[in-house]
């Protein structure tokens, strides 16, 4: 199928006014197809030819201007447009549109708890083409009417307020001018729950067999919707510029969630129906508040091609973390985004696939769908913050004040913005954007402190890269009859890199630590005394914003293969014990399972590994006895269960439905333990069948279908391969059940049973992207890659398949980034 190139969408801008959509849907023709009639009103400058998108089942009929046109002109998702005059044109269009199980377009989902199904639309980047037909670029706003005809007893949302006019047929007002991809659409027998704020309809849905769970939290949600909203009103200028404001949370849903204007949609995981730690339930609020920051960064003001993607996500990733520490209970966000997002960022940027934060061009949708990575959001919102301790944040809101001014309902480029910047600052924003996003790569600091004649010392930063930073350094001192470590700050200097000259601080600091604060973008490293008392009293500093400076600063150390991999899982062991930020502790323990153990240490070094995780985690149950730290404990208790050797222990809970102490086991604690009883052969079947007949949920069929695909067995391994690789199209998996399966088949413990499915891998993974479309190429080469086959030739068969084997855009960038992971494994493994 054809994809829209940066060139032809010029070109069409210059020709095409688009006015208006008016769209009706009937969701009532079966379980395939949903009937589409569309009318678009538009304009053309000259006399042209021009094309529209649309992909349908059926391709009922087409009129422009009166006129019939043939069906069959279509081809590769473009309907031609030939002969227009210059004026006004109107184009009707009716069709058949397949729903869809992989998250595109309309997607379709049955609930396994009680037989109710729900449609929901995701129409971003380019898939408008999948529910009705559109002019599918960003610049070609318009106002879009919207009507649904829907089955009884459901509830339909849009954009706008909808009004339920009668035998199921609903009505949403029109929207101002917005683009084609943040159409939005959810239909379904929804449990709603809602308010009002300022004037403003706020309302939250969820599936019917998750409204127990909705209402538990719906307090929460609405007070974090509420504070955000406020604050953004305090920050700008414009006021929230449409209707309504939904929040929908929908099952099988791609991304964490999408910004659709009045609409946001979450993935319903959201909706928890187990216990969760307060830094997931931070997580959450930092999703609302990024997604409420999309209202101005993306819908209000819009980029006008797929280049400016971090004009949408970096400032709504800044903008949600800010917002959030500021606004709602939630203050430590920044600590969660330096231990987990950042390092998101640091990684993407390492790789052969790194790109600008404001690439240059971007050539056509299938390159900008490959963006929306670590870059446009982690290290964008590094780079957003390292600009706000530049300019300072009265300065940085007066300047994007003044883009929302210059482009309300319009769109705008990396141009405007920094124009507009530019008006409140005397400061050269033009020479810090081309330094920082129009460049690629991660800056390295390193100290050098250096003794003076006179007793005091000095320090020098070694900067290899390119761009200038304003930091933070932190000189931290060490009571020397402190047995626990404790480590006092005594200053934290500001610090602009590069220098002019050496930095007085004084005398010799125990840690001296570069970037305390986390303000910058760039990995540092210790001078050898600060780094012994890293490896001493880590747990000692006071602040978890610098202890997660610190272990990123080891994580980077191990991935450049600058420091063992063991003496990170021994800073782990030493440390964690003591650690009291549940985002430091998730992070850390993540590291050292999924990618130390499991990927950095030879195989026979594994399970010396995994017993010193499970002795970890041991410590942090005992530690969290008294009930104090519930979150503590469940993450403890979650990693003991991830690392567990040998299935005594976690059968025993299994058993007797409880961890001694607490918690007791509730449905995602059950599916975790059978998962590792299931790769560890301690569960067979019918066991899985018993625990699904016990949670028949959508989660539930997720479970089982992770544990059955984890049994060490070749049958079940066959099986499992089948279902993800081998359907025909009309047995395929959907995402959710496509993405448990392949986390359970890969399994470390399982390497010699796994083997012939390496080669496979690729093969398949070509041809099910290329059947089966983006969302699950990407799928494919994210979740089903063989990412524990650490070894020579599985690096050799990967490169063979980018090499020789044509893998749809989607899954070429997810293997070549998988591949890279894998060469830095076998470098860091070689020493």
């Amino acid at each position: 199928m054809s994809v829209l190139t940066r060139d032809e969408a010029q070109t069409r801008a210059q020709l095409l006014d688009v006015h208006r959509y008016s769209i009706e849907l009937d969701l009532t023709t079966g379980d395939e197809t949903f009937d589409s009639r569309t009318v678009i009103r538009f304009t053309t400058r000259a006399d042209a030819d021009t094309f529209i998108e649309i992909r349908p089942a059926e391709l009922r009929s087409v009129t422009l201007d009166g006129h019939p046109l043939d069906p069959g002109i279509l081809a590769d998702d473009r309907l031609p447009l030939k002969d227009l005059t210059a004026g006004e044109h109107e184009l009707r269009v009716d069709a058949a549109m397949r729903y869809s199980r992989t998250g595109e377009g309309m997607h379709r989902f049955t609930d396994p708890t009680d037989g109710e199904t729900y449609v929901y639309t995701q129409l971003a980047l380019d898939d408008c083409k999948l529910v009705f037909p559109a002019f599918d670029q960003p610049d070609l706003k318009a106002v879009f009417e919207l009507s649904v005809t829907a089955p009884e007893g459901w509830t339909v949302l849009a954009n706008g307020i909808t009004e339920h006019l009668g035998d199921g047929r609903w009505q949403a007002a029109p929207t101002p001018l917005i683009s084609t991809y943040l159409v939005a659409v959810a239909a379904g027998p929804w449990h709603s729950v809602r308010t009002e704020h300022r004037g403003l309809p706020f309302g939250v849905h969820c599936r019917r067999s998750l409204a127990p769970y909705l209402d538990a939290d719906t307090e929460e949600l609405f007070e974090v919707t509420r504070q955000c909203f406020d604050r953004f009103h305090e920050k700008f200028d414009e006021p929230y510029p449409f209707d309504s404001y939904d929040q929908a949370f929908v099952p099988e849903f791609n991304a964490g969630a999408m910004e659709n204007p009045g609409l946001v949609t979450f993935r319903d995981e959201f909706v928890y129906r187990s216990a969760v730690t307060k830094t997931e339930r931070q997580t959450r609020a930092m999703v609302i508040a990024h997604e409420m920051a999309h209202m101005w960064f993306g819908d209000l003001v819009t980029l006008r091609w797929w280049d400016d993607i971090w004009l949408n996500e970096s400032f709504a990733e800044y903008m949600g973390y800010q917002t959030c520490a500021e606004a709602t209970r939630f203050s430590d966000t920044w600590t969660d985004f330096g231990i987990v997002r950042k390092a998101w960022g640091y990684d993407a940027d390492q790789r052969p696939s790194t790109h600008p934060v404001a690439p240059e061009a971007v050539d056509d949708t299938a390159s900008a769908m490959l963006n929306f990575d670590g870059i446009s959001y982690a290290k964008g919102a590094s780079a957003l913050r390292q600009l706000v301790t530049w300019l300072g944040e009265k300065d940085f809101l007066a300047g994007i004040n003044t883009h929302f001014a210059r482009h309300r309902f319009g769109n705008a480029t990396l141009a405007d913005f920094i124009d507009s910047l530019a008006t409140a600052t005397e400061r050269d924003v033009h020479a810090w954007a081309d330094a920082w996003l129009r460049t690629t790569g991660v800056d390295t600091l390193t100290p050098t402190v250096t003794r003076g004649d006179n007793g005091t010392y000095t320090l020098t930063v070694d900067h290899a890269g390119s761009r200038t930073h304003r930091v933070s350094v932190g000189l931290y001192d060490q009571d020397l009859g402190d047995d626990d470590g404790h480590l006092t700050l005594r200053e934290r200097l500001d610090l602009d890199i590069p220098q002019t000259a050496p930095q007085p601080i004084g005398k010799r600091p125990a840690l001296l630590l570069l970037n305390d604060g986390d303000l910058t973008y760039a990995k540092v490293r210790f001078d050898a005394e600060s780094f012994e008392t890293v490896r001493t009293s880590l747990a000692g500093l006071p602040d978890p914003l610098t202890r997660a400076v610190v272990w990123n600063a080891l994580r980077d150390a191990v991935r450049d293969g600058e420091l063992p991999a063991t003496a990170y899982l021994e800073a782990a062991r030493a440390h964690l014990p003591r650690e009291t930020d549940l985002a430091v502790v998730q992070g850390v323990l993540a590291f050292a399972g999924a990618q130390v153990a499991d990927r950095y240490l030879a195989p026979e070094q594994r399970p010396a590994a995994l017993a010193t995780l499970s002795s970890l985690c041991r410590d942090l149950i005992r530690r969290t006895e008294d009930g104090d730290n519930p979150g503590l404990r469940l993450i403890a208790v979650r990693h003991f269960i991830d690392v567990a050797a040998h299935p005594d222990t976690i059968a025993a809970w299994l058993a007797d439905g409880t961890v001694p102490g607490g918690p007791e086991l509730d449905p995602d604690l059950r599916w975790r333990l059978l998962a590792r009883l299931a790769v560890l052969g301690a569960v067979d079947e019918p066991a899985i069948a018993a625990e699904l007949e016990r949670d028949p949920s959508a989660t539930g069929q997720e479970g089982a279908a992770r544990c059955r695909a984890a049994l060490p067995d070749e049958e079940a391994k066959a099986r499992a391969w089948d279902a993800m690789f081998g359907g025909d199209g009309s047995a395929d998996l959907s995402n959710y059940l496509f993405i448990a399966t392949a986390h359970g088949f890969w399994q470390p413990e399982q390497a010699d049973l796994l083997r012939q499915y390496v080669p496979r891998f690729y093969k398949d993974a070509v041809a099910l992207g290329a059947r089966r479309g983006p969302a699950m190429a990407d799928a494919a080469g994210r979740h089903a890659f063989p990412v524990h086959a650490v070894d020579a030739d599985a690096l050799e068969l990967g490169e063979g398949c980018l090499r020789d084997g044509d893998p749809v855009p989607a899954l070429r960038r997810r293997l070549a980034d998988q591949l890279d992971d894998l060469a830095r494994a076998l470098r860091v493994r070689e020493g």
